[in-house]
């Protein structure tokens, strides 16, 4: 995957095919301490116990519709490449939580993407499905949350065109005025 917006949305997805009604996401940058970390919570069923005994194993998967299941393994041989790890720890009828780890300046790391739009398409097309994002960048912070969105315009629906255009627009400017502030 040339994004890792794209293995957070695949992370995810795998979250929803389990059942999860709560998914929370970070995205951490430590630039002095060039490490990226990326990490997904679901409170779906967990893994089954023989993918989790080997869970970037892409002929293992739970899937019905194709006997291959590819993104952990890339997102593996991703952090593999850039100098870090990826930790998967599942329980059954608990949830999973996958975390990523990178060098930050490696000349391999993908680019984060396009989260803004990853989360947009996330929070439109599951309505029923609760997330929380967190990016942190050298101590700065932008978080969301859909629960407190909820609550906050019980009006107005995630699905609404209007709605989720305002929402892409506004974690885009948090991301860029995260990025762009001074290290803390």
């Amino acid at each position: 995957m040339r994004e890792l917006s794209l293995h957070l949305l695949d992370i995810v997805e795998n979250g929803l095919s389990a059942g999860a009604s709560l998914i929370e996401m970070t995205v951490e940058e430590d630039r002095r301490a060039d490490s990226l970390t990326i990490s997904v919570s679901d409170n779906g069923r967990g893994m089954p116990p023989e993918k989790l005994k080997n869970p970037a194993d892409p002929f293992i998967t739970s899937r019905t519709v194709r006997r291959v299941g590819l993104g952990l393994s890339l997102l593996a041989a991703a952090t593999r490449r850039c100098n870090g790890r990826l930790v998967i720890d599942s329980l059954p009828g608990k949830g999973t939580k996958v975390s990523a780890s990178f060098q930050h300046s490696h000349i391999d790391r993908s680019p984060l993407g396009d989260v803004a739009g990853t989360l947009a398409t996330l929070i439109m097309g599951n309505p029923d499905v609760d997330f929380a994002y967190t990016h942190r960048i050298d101590g700065n912070e932008f978080s969301l949350d859909t629960r407190e969105i909820k609550a906050d315009m019980p009006d107005l629906s995630l699905q609404d065109p209007a709605v989720i255009v305002h929402l892409t627009e506004t974690i885009r400017t948090n991301l860029n005025q995260l990025a762009a502030a001074p290290s803390q």
